[in-house]
């Protein structure tokens, strides 16, 4: 079996780091997700994705035109398995300031939801209110959470299905009770270029026990849905995404967001109309 060329490989490997990096530096422009000062919780769950959002803001940290700290925080659920030395030993090596924030929330969510039941839902809002307490204690002026563009699509079609609403993940978002600014800085990245930085960067993968490993989860079906429509029609979940940051409220049908209601043909023109009479 012929071996690749390791010259081609350093080239593939600086030109996805660039992607990368262009597109999480223009998001967090385009959105103003840093300002100076700032003090970022990175959210580092041990996935593919947080992995690579916090690579690439140290890697802009150095170069950012502002000046912004980072923390790392990891919420340890107690998961049965969870390989509790991996976090610390990496983000050590690294050297970036974290904490290991340790809540039994995965005890919670097995003993309120029924067995084959999707435990996604109480799971994320356990994690969020946890995470979200924490970044006020430490101080913590932006949460970043590693969400994609390909999660951004997902979640809108989630919601149009499922939920009967039209809406997605911001890529900038303040809680309900406005005490903490999310970020998303990898909403203009795709997956799969995401989970190939992972694999160059040889990212430490820590599997998820509990929501990652059931099966025929709805949004599971909505992922199949849409990488089928990117084989046939190559460029939809790009295209969709687009629409997301396209939005004309006028040609949909709330009647919060446009004032269908108030909507009248503009009077005749007095002048036109003696003209067209003579």
């Amino acid at each position: 079996m012929a071996q690749s060329d390791p010259r081609k490989t350093r080239t593939e490997s600086n030109k996805l780091q660039k992607r990368l990096r262009r597109n999480v530096g223009r998001a967090i422009e385009e959105y103003n997700m840093i300002e100076e000062g700032d003090l970022v919780m990175v959210c580092v769950s041990g996935g593919k994705d947080s992995y690579g959002m916090l690579d690439i803001l140290l890697n802009l940290q150095r170069t950012a035109p502002v000046r912004f700290e980072l923390v790392a925080v990891n919420l340890d659920q107690k998961q049965p398995g969870f390989p509790e030395d991996v976090l610390p030993a990496y983000l050590s090596g690294i050297g970036v300031p974290f904490h290991i924030l340790e809540r039994d929330t995965y005890s919670i969510v097995k003993s309120l939801v029924p067995e084959g039941k999707t435990t996604c839902g109480l799971c994320s809002r356990l994690r969020r209110g946890n995470l979200y307490a924490f970044a006020r204690e430490i101080g913590a002026t932006k949460i970043a959470l590693g969400h994609h563009r390909d999660d951004i699509v997902e979640t809108l079609f989630l919601n149009m299905f499922f939920g009967g609403k039209l809406k997605a993940m911001p890529p900038k978002l303040l809680s309900d009770d406005g005490a903490n600014v999310v970020i998303r800085p990898l909403a203009y990245c795709q997956e799969d270029d995401l989970a190939e930085y992972a694999m160059l960067k040889g990212f430490p993968i820590i599997p998820c026990n509990l929501c990652g490993s059931q099966e025929n989860l709805q949004r599971q079906a909505v992922k199949q849905m849409l990488a089928d429509w990117d084989r046939r029609y190559p460029g939809r979940s790009e295209a969709i995404f687009s629409a997301i940051c396209n939005v004309a409220p006028s040609q949909l049908a709330d009647t919060a967001l446009f004032d269908f209601a108030g909507l009248r043909a503009a009077a005749p023109d007095a002048t036109a109309i003696r003209l067209k009479a003579v």
